[in-house]
């Protein structure tokens, strides 16, 4: 039986280890951390328990097919409910706006409170199902570094839409011809965020976002986001699959432009060597090549690309609960340019940040005490190149504190009785995502999907790469695909 090493239990590499073993490999995983999930983790704080990374659950097929390829039941290990209502919008002009699932719905309060027509809300929805409908089977089903996919019918059918796919302009250009109403353009640049980039500079396909949400619906697991990661760790070691927790991988190791195994250290601080058929990196792709294989050759072009936007979040524990907030809320900034420009030109954050806030304990009132609710606080942010952090977010938490206490009527800083504080570095540090990218590399250009790294490397045999620093992206939904187009290369 070959023996396969996924360094990093993040949700890339859990799928990975599931879908290796069920073809009959014998797979050890190696996580540095005490826990598995990489950022798709959770903590408690004083009575208040916090989903630490992403808080918005898309596609849960991607995370049923994992069960249904081993012959088990999902509903066995985990359970989730579709959301009625997607998220809550905020304007500091009182403007307020709910993105319901149901799209009519939606619509016809857009209308109502903004005068933008329906239909073409409508007929934006429909748009971005169609995008996603030609570009989903080519970008993220399969790998853009095989000769292969560029031959298929997916591609022809790409080849044929490629005007309707909005290659050629921006997000906010395509928004802006679209929408007159300046906030209903804003609401909708904002899915730019979902992979770390700037609507003003990253092309109009990624229009294709909102389908996901609308079309397809989003969802709340009924344990928390946390149980993604659990239920996949506990179907992965009904497969046999082991986790090595608290080892830290610390060399690929390569004889004649082939994988040998890993050197890796233990609690004890122990260098272990040991052989593996197969290592798979579910680590960013930037420290893999530069702190696991110093000595082989990089790939530059790709690792130098600029790099996603990263956050500041503040987990905040209110004594108060606020009927007008729900699972998922947005506090928009006032001037939305000038704040993208500031974090992808200036390199720091805007003081009129927009600010989401996502509280679990609306739907799983156990997250928070009674009468309570718990804040998971985000600002996108800058990538880390060495900025004054403690002074940024020092005065992002003021702004912040300051924002949504006006925009609700309520000063938030006497509510907050315990808090913790993730940023950039922690982020880096704990996740080893480069620079504390949240999403690899930027979109913020035409090709950008071309300028990630493969699946698998052309120069080192039976080295591969998950994750969402490489193909098709990051998020949960494209780091489960990316398991399953390299898994696709991988061969007892």
């Amino acid at each position: 039986m070959k023996k396969v090493a996924i360094i990093g239990a993040g949700i890339g590499g859990i799928s990975t280890a599931i879908r290796l073993a069920h073809k009959g490999f014998e797979v050890s995983v190696f996580e540095e951390n005490t826990y598995a999930g990489g950022k798709l983790s959770s903590f408690n704080l004083n009575g208040y328990r916090f989903d630490a990374g992403p808080s918005l659950f898309t596609l849960p097929n991607l995370v049923e097919e994992l069960f249904e390829l081993v012959g088990k039941n999902p509903k066995e290990y985990f359970e989730y409910i579709k959301l009625p209502d997607i998220c809550h919008y905020f304007w500091e002009d009182a403007t307020k706006l709910t993105a319901w699932a149901e799209n009519e719905r939606f619509a016809k309060e857009v209308e109502e409170i903004t005068g933008e027509p329906a239909q073409k809300i409508l007929n934006f929805l429909k748009d971005s199902a169609f995008k996603y409908e030609v570009l989903d089977g080519l970008f993220l089903q399969d790998s853009l570094h095989k000769f292969s996919t560029w031959t298929s019918a997916k591609a022809l059918k790409g080849y044929l839409n490629l005007p309707k796919l909005g290659i050629f302009g921006t997000m906010n250009e395509a928004n802006e011809k679209l929408f007159k109403n300046p906030k209903i353009v804003q609401l909708f640049n904002r899915y730019a965020t979902y992979n770390g980039s700037d609507p003003y500079q990253t092309p109009a396909t990624l229009n294709i976002i909102p389908h996901l949400e609308y079309n397809i619906g989003a969802f709340f697991p009924k344990k928390g986001m946390v149980s993604i990661t659990n239920s996949l760790v506990k179907l992965a070691e009904d497969l046999g699959v082991q986790f090595f927790y608290e080892n830290k991988v610390e060399e690929i190791l390569v004889e004649k432009d082939k994988v040998s195994g890993i050197r890796y250290s233990n609690i004890s601080e122990k260098s272990i060597s040991k052989a593996f058929d197969v290592v798979v990196s579910n680590m960013d792709v930037t420290p893999t090549y530069r702190k696991l294989m110093p000595n082989q050759k990089h790939p530059d072009r790709l690792l130098n690309q600029p790099k996603s936007s990263s956050g500041v979040i503040f987990y905040w524990g209110i004594k108060k609960q606020f009927a007008e907030l729900g699972l998922h809320n947005i506090f928009f900034s006032d001037d939305y340019q000038k704040e993208f420009n500031t974090m992808f030109q200036e390199k720091t954050i805007s003081n009129d940040p927009t600010v989401y806030i996502n509280i679990t304990s609306k739907l799983k009132p156990d997250d928070a005490p009674k009468g309570c609710e718990n804040w998971f606080v985000l600002i996108n942010a800058p990538a880390n190149e060495g900025q004054n952090w403690d002074k940024i977010i020092a005065n992002t938490r003021q702004n912040v504190v300051q924002k949504v206490s006006r925009m609700l009527g309520e000063n938030i800083a006497d509510l907050i009785e315990c808090e913790e504080i993730l940023d950039p570095r922690t982020i880096e540090s704990k996740t080893s995502s480069a620079q504390g990218a949240l999403y690899g590399n930027s979109s913020n250009n035409r090709y950008a999907a071309f300028l990630r790294h493969a699946n698998f490397s052309s120069k080192i045999k039976n080295l591969y790469f998950v994750g969402g620093s490489v193909h098709p992206g990051g998020g949960i939904p494209l780091a489960i695909s990316s398991a399953k187009i390299a898994c696709k290369y991988i061969e007892i």
